[in-house]
């Protein structure tokens, strides 16, 4: 009787309050919305909207950026763009680092990430190693290559002339300054793309692998069938990460080309910063830039849609 009566006095409206029933979840996200939501859409709407109209809105006039713009040309400066044979020598470059980004640079990043997802002595030196080149910054980096690349007194220079052939002015011909572009590409970035890998292969469930061992399978069908399947998810993104940042390049081609010679390295942003910047066609480079945000909208877009719909 008396387990009752304190059942009974537990129950009753008296009871402390840390005993009543929880709020609902949905309160507490509601909370965090109203907290958070508003500063995050007012910061959005400061860097990111209002900056993609006033580059819409200027690119419809012939404006030099003095003065307030007034000489309306409407679509003009986009035409301007589609008809000039540099912009699209510029789009032509950005996908041959696509394409080399992609058959090269990762699956390189892929086999490293293979091997040096092992335990053994030195793993961690090594991985450091690789990954140095893309903790080094942009112009750093485009500013020790271009003295690589110096015909003169270069490394390159001096290995050719070791070999008794004349040095190269890579960086002064345009057949192959975006090659010596794209090398350098490939070396900083793939230490980036190396670390996601070992990344998902340390996350990923070892239990498969003993299956499939137990099963004997051998070490190649375990890495096709087991492996790289588990790695889907972190490849897709690596290429995401890949085709944005090729799209986006400007860091490194500057302190090596500046988009030269004759135009024959720019990518979208430096044809942008050499025309609408250097040149001071703003009306011009906005267009660009209205142009090279609607190619990354486009493809981050249809991206998600079809290949990373379910991640």
């Amino acid at each position: 009787m008396r387990g009752r009566i304190e059942t009974a006095s537990m129950a009753s409206p008296e009871s402390p309050s840390w005993l009543s029933a929880r709020r609902p979840a949905g309160d507490g996200r509601l909370t965090v919305l109203v907290l958070f939501l508003p500063p995050a859409l007012l910061l959005f709407t400061l860097f990111v909207v209002l900056p993609i109209g006033e580059a819409a809105w200027y690119s419809g006039f012939n404006w030099n950026g003095f003065g307030r713009p007034t000489n309306w040309i409407g679509f003009d400066n986009y035409r301007f763009v589609l008809e000039s044979r540099a912009f699209w020598l510029a789009l032509r470059n950005n996908g041959l680092i696509i394409v080399v980004s992609l058959l090269i640079q990762l699956p390189l990043a892929l086999a490293l990430a293979l091997v040096l997802a092992e335990r053994f002595r030195g793993v961690v030196a090594l991985r450091m190693l690789f990954f140095l080149p893309y903790i080094l910054a942009e112009i750093a980096t485009g500013l020790i290559f271009s003295f690589v690349y110096d015909g003169d007194y270069g490394l390159v220079a001096s290995v050719w002339r070791w070999f008794g052939a004349e040095a190269p002015h890579l960086l002064a011909s345009t057949q192959t300054a975006m090659v010596a572009v794209v090398i350098v590409v490939v070396w900083k970035y793939f230490g980036f793309h190396m670390m996601l890998y070992i990344a998902a292969l340390q996350g990923m469930d070892r239990s498969l692998i003993e299956a499939a061992r137990i099963d004997g399978a051998t070490r190649p069908q375990v890495l096709r069938y087991v492996v790289i399947p588990s790695l889907y998810p972190t490849i897709r993104l690596s290429v995401f990460f890949a085709i944005i940042g090729s799209l986006q390049l400007f860091d490194l081609v500057m302190p090596l080309t500046r988009g030269g010679p004759a135009d024959s390295s720019n990518t979208l942003v430096t044809f942008l910063y050499n025309n609408g910047i250097s040149r001071m066609r703003v009306g011009f480079g906005s267009a660009i830039g209205v142009i090279l945000f609607l190619i990354c909208v486009t493809f981050a877009f249809s991206y998600k849609r079809w290949f990373m719909r379910d991640e």
